[in-house]
């Protein structure tokens, strides 16, 4: 009688093991995207587009802008001119679309960088004065200061100054706007503003 002697080969280990399944289930995975690619892209471009908002440029630039809040007069859609055709000089009365750079950011770091859409109401060399938290521009009214925020926050209203050069006073038509009015918004630096805003309908 011949005695045969058979190998056993000797286990696979498992750190191994674990990772043959891990890169074929990475392989099937990559052959269903392939397939189903019209399934995967609207993802990848959400990503794309929330990586850029995050990390890159948190200020969106699109061509043309929506408005479904109180805090300027009721239109749908506004059209942006971007800054390279803004003039060098602002007038009364102007929309705008500005990065927020206020010191709220401090509290609410989502602000940082978001597009605001206020109306100029303010220039250089105009007076800030306070009374009672109602401001006024040059002896006019443009707004009374709440005490607080949504979240009880406290609001001071914007410090008494003379408008410097550079900068622009802006509203919003709403009493609940958040805008120039409040010293934790301020006044809109010139750098800050990307573009004219001119309503479509």
């Amino acid at each position: 009688m011949t005695l045969q002697i058979v190998r056993i080969p000797p286990p696979v280990p498992w750190h191994v093991r674990s990772y043959r399944q891990a890169r074929q289930s990475f392989c099937d995975q990559l052959a269903h995207m392939r397939r189903r690619w019209y399934l995967y892209l609207p993802v990848f471009a959400i990503w794309a587009l929330a990586y850029v908002r995050l990390f890159l440029d948190p200020t969106p630039r699109l061509p043309i802008v929506f408005n479904w809040t109180p805090s300027l007069p009721y239109r749908v859609a506004y059209r942006v001119s971007w800054k390279q055709t803004v003039p060098p000089a602002l007038h009364r009365g102007d929309y705008i679309l500005f990065a927020f750079a206020g010191d709220a950011q401090q509290h609410y770091p989502g602000l940082r960088g978001q597009p605001f859409f206020k109306m100029v109401r303010g220039l250089p060399g105009d007076t800030i004065t306070v009374q009672d938290r109602m401001v006024l521009i040059n002896g006019e009214s443009v707004g009374h200061a709440k005490a607080q925020t949504f979240d009880h926050r406290g609001l001071d209203p914007i410090q008494p100054t003379v408008i410097p050069p550079g900068s622009y006073y802006v509203q919003g038509s709403s009493p609940d706007s958040f805008d120039s009015r409040y010293r934790s918004s301020g006044l809109v630096r010139a750098e800050q503003v990307i573009g004219l805003v001119r309503p479509l309908f």
